[in-house]
């Protein structure tokens, strides 16, 4: 007769933890994320359309449930919740906070929650680190080495992070925020960091734009804002991480490569609008995957935009990776006695 599966413990692995385990671990986590995407792309995921709960008395809020789950060698169930709250910026505390659930993928049972903001950013850091390098030698150009960025929040620090901590190198850097404070910030910022090249603090938007080979779009924007094809007449690759900067024109006038079509093209993103716009989907030149296979290629000739929406497999593969460390080492912080009542008839 089998044994019957056991039930898990729970931990619970706080921020510190997870930044510990993820400090300077840049090009590992890019390999786990790259995996992750490999997975997807090969049908080893469920990935459900994630779930927007928003509110009429605070238009410009909203928490996010990504439930998913991940197949291959470390494979795990869970959900992500993470909130962007805007406002919190003006009270001096972070737009988004997050948690992270795990599932044990035999029994169900949640076997740890994270604090996941930190998982949140490296994923999304790592992935436009990822599709940076692959597409910047899809085109055999060589890595950019004059980046610009618009946004200087958490996920432009992050992107920058985890840049650097690949081997990427700049000879000029630009930075561009509505916020000059911010931008201010930002910049004292990448001067402490180094290996940035030239830095400039650009007042247009269009000169960061124009001289930049490789444009990082990381703001809070709900619509495009950024509406002339002609400031990326110089074929740029941009990383369009906040997913809604860019107009349906400028949209159309690139070749455009996302992480996953069904779930890039809704939401109103940039993407999404230029389906609108054109009832089609025939300007999606293909995904990160088929990138990473070789079954498509990147052109030389256009710009060349990435927009990932974020997939929940990516933060279960991280959270996974984070988790799997911990109980290495002895150090997961489990909660005893979390699950009650286990018994069926009392």
């Amino acid at each position: 007769m089998p044994l019957a599966p056991a039930v898990p413990s729970f931990a619970v692995i706080p921020g510190a933890d997870v930044h510990r385990v993820l400090d300077g671990r840049h090009e590992d986590v890019v390999r786990i994320v790259e995996s992750a995407y490999r997975v997807h792309g090969s049908g080893d995921t469920v990935n459900p359309p994630s779930y927007f709960l928003t509110f009429p008395d605070r238009p410009d809020s909203r928490i996010i449930a990504l439930p998913a789950s991940l197949g291959g060698s470390a494979g795990v169930d869970g959900i992500k919740w993470i909130s962007s709250f805007p406002r919190n910026v003006e009270a001096g505390i972070p737009r988004a906070s997050a948690v992270l659930v795990l599932n044990d993928p035999v029994t169900g049972y949640p076997m740890a929650c994270l604090e996941s903001s930190i998982i949140s950013a490296a994923r999304t850091a790592a992935s436009a680190a990822l599709a940076a390098d692959v597409l910047a030698r899809g085109r055999g150009r060589g890595r950019p080495r004059r980046i610009g960025f618009f946004g200087t929040g958490l996920i432009a620090r992050f992107v920058h992070q985890y840049l650097t901590g690949t081997g990427w190198s700049f000879e000029a850097t630009g930075v561009y925020d509505v916020s000059d404070t911010h931008a201010k910030g930002f910049a004292r910022h990448l001067e402490r960091e180094g290996d940035n090249g030239t830095l400039t603090l650009h007042t247009s938007p269009e000169d960061l734009v124009r001289s930049s080979d490789l444009v990082v779009f990381a703001t809070v924007a709900s619509a495009p804002h950024v509406t002339d094809p002609a400031w990326f007449a110089h074929h740029p690759l941009v990383l369009h991480v906040s997913l809604r900067d860019l107009s349906p024109e400028v949209i159309l006038a690139s070749a455009n490569i996302v992480d996953d079509a069904e779930h890039c093209l809704k939401a109103n993103t940039s993407p999404h609008l230029a389906e609108q716009a054109t009832r089609g989907r025939d300007f999606i030149d293909g995904t990160l995957y088929d990138v990473l296979t070789g079954t498509v290629d990147v052109p030389g000739d256009r710009p060349v935009v990435f927009s990932p929406f974020g997939l929940g497999v990516l933060d279960l593969a991280v959270g996974r990776h984070v988790y799997d460390t911990l109980h290495q080492r002895g150090e997961l912080a489990v909660v005893d006695g979390f699950f009650h009542e286990m018994r069926r008839y009392g």
